[in-house]
């Protein structure tokens, strides 16, 4: 396996902010075939833009791994920095992958993010802000190699609105109401925005479940295709959902069949290229 920690700033020749973080880690297979490629992801954990949790990065990333695809997860900046750090350091994230993907065996066309609460959030926003002005601006021309193909989102953070989970929106608003509103992801969802898998838990104590509906409402409006699957029990904070990871829930450990089906079915899948 090529496992590597990768220094964003440093690769992108960026001065990192005090305190701040924007690493990438690689779970690249040794190809047991030469001349394939494999579908990459990058895994964006919560953590409610105060902390990044452990519990959604390598437990996702390897689950994936075995399903043929190549994951890679972001440690990203929180509180007290806020936006645009973290966007900006997720967009490095996915301008790296593409860049080396021939190094990684990866297809650079079939790129996923998935992200789980706040973490989800920011997936949200390379989602539908990868052509915001504070991207284009730190990365020009690359920016066109930020958008993901496909986005997971897992008990996401999405709105500003009446149900908002207000801890991650302060944090990643440094408590600016005008911008808390702006970065609200449902209002910015557009028609070319990449198609979604989105999943919750209805009666998630923490995130409320009204997040996702929005958010599915969202791409439902601007006829973007998607799949959503919300579960009638669950805590938040599942990940995979098994001793693993803390919190057992059998019926919620679906999501990943069902994730996965759902990017087979969008091409994500090992391609030979000789």
């Amino acid at each position: 396996m090529i496992s590597k920690r990768v220094d964003l700033y440093k690769e992108f020749n960026l001065t990192r902010p005090e305190g701040g973080q924007g690493y990438l880690d690689t779970y690249v297979l040794d190809p047991i075939y030469q001349g394939r490629i494999r579908p990459a992801m990058l895994v964006i954990a919560g953590g409610g833009y105060s902390a990044v949790s452990l519990r959604e990065k390598e437990p996702i990333a390897l689950r994936y791994a075995i399903k043929g695809i190549t994951p890679f997860t972001l440690t990203y900046s929180v509180k007290p920095l806020h936006f645009p750090t973290q966007l900006l350091e997720a967009s490095m994230a996915m301008i790296y992958i593409r860049e080396h993907a021939e190094e990684f065996m990866i297809d650079p066309e079939k790129i996923c993010a998935i992200g789980f609460s706040a973490g989800a959030h920011l997936t949200g926003m390379l989602a539908t802000m990868f052509d915001c002005k504070e991207v284009k601006e730190a990365f020009g021309e690359r920016a066109k190699l930020i958008k993901p193909n496909e986005v997971i989102f897992s008990y996401a953070v999405v709105s500003n609105e009446y149900y908002a989970h207000q801890g991650s929106i302060i944090n990643i608003s440094g408590g600016c109401k005008r911008l808390a509103n702006r970065l609200s992801i449902e209002k910015h969802v557009k028609k070319n925005s990449p198609p979604a898998f989105i999943w919750g838990t209805l009666n998630d104590g923490v995130v409320p479940s009204e997040n996702s509906f929005a958010l599915a409402r969202a791409y439902k409006e601007k006829g973007i295709p998607f799949e959503f699957h919300m579960f009638e029990n669950g805590s938040h904070g599942l990940s995979v959902a098994t001793e693993e990871t803390r919190f057992v829930n059998g019926p919620v450990q679906a999501w990943i069949d069902l994730s996965t089906t759902w990017l087979i079915q969008r091409g994500y899948v090992i391609k030979d290229i000789l």
